[in-house]
């Protein structure tokens, strides 16, 4: 599915996925829940794309939650509220299993929906002045399972529980001190320090990413390091060309050239 809502750019080995909806400071909407997926397919199968930010383009915000007014739509009945579930879970999963290095550009508002963006990114970038809060309390609902899950591993119980129970919203300094976000940029500067971070992941091997996000999603999972999998992942390292090159360019004192796709 396709939205004028939500749109990608790719250049210089650099994938942005642009919430596009400045006139409601990008409340996502079903449309823009729907178009995710195969956004997120595009960029992964583009073998030009090294590193994918994701950001609120003009609109002055991140993305300032779910758009209410589709609520009396959407939640009409249990039929079609169970289908606005099912694609929101299939945006949030397509992010979280992205093979490729995401980073996440956040200026002003990322409310409720926001986070659960956030969170399925690598890295969180956040100008002075953003604002977050996860407040489906407020609303009479529920978390997601997933985005809680996501939400306790990134923050821990104490935190998430805060955040969950009380609704609030907080500055990008208490973000920043309980690990939701990653690095504090200026305000206005997100967007640039996330793309100066997607150059230097960009120089590196992209085999290593993707099987580094495989070894975090493999840890969560329960794998050790005595595990068949994770040795069989660790010794086909040394089997692909990014690791000649790596090397031979560690050896000859040069920057490498990575050709792996």
């Amino acid at each position: 599915m396709t939205s004028q809502r939500i749109r990608i750019d790719v250049s210089d080995g650099i994938g942005e996925l642009i919430l596009n909806k400045p006139e409601r400071r990008n409340a996502l909407s079903s449309d823009m829940w729907a178009a995710i997926p195969d956004l997120v397919k595009q960029l992964e199968t583009d073998s030009g794309v090294m590193a994918v930010i994701l950001h609120g383009g003009t609109a002055g915000a991140f993305a300032a939650g779910a758009d209410i007014s589709e609520f009396e739509t959407i939640y009409a009945t249990p039929e079609t509220a169970e289908h606005s579930a099912n694609l929101i879970s299939d945006a949030v999963t397509s992010l979280a299993k992205c093979a490729k290095p995401v980073i996440a550009a956040i200026e002003g508002a990322c409310v409720g929906g926001g986070v659960s963006l956030a969170l399925t990114t690598d890295i969180r970038i956040a100008g002075k002045g953003s604002k977050f809060g996860v407040p489906p309390a407020k609303l009479g609902l529920v978390y997601p399972v997933d985005d809680t899950r996501r939400l306790i591993e990134t923050v821990g119980v104490p935190a998430a529980k805060d955040m969950l129970l009380t609704g609030r919203l907080f500055d990008c300094d208490e973000a920043h001190r309980i690990g939701l976000v990653t690095h504090i940029a200026e305000r206005g500067t997100a967007l640039q320090m996330a793309r100066d971070t997607a150059r230097q992941i960009a120089a590196n091997s992209l085999w290593s990413h993707g099987a580094m996000k495989r070894t975090f999603e493999a840890v969560k999972a329960g794998w050790r390091d005595d595990s068949p999998e994770a040795k069989a992942l660790f010794l086909e390292s040394f089997e692909n060309v990014d690791f000649q090159e790596g090397y031979s360019a560690f050896l000859e004192k040069r920057p490498a050239k990575f050709t792996w796709r």
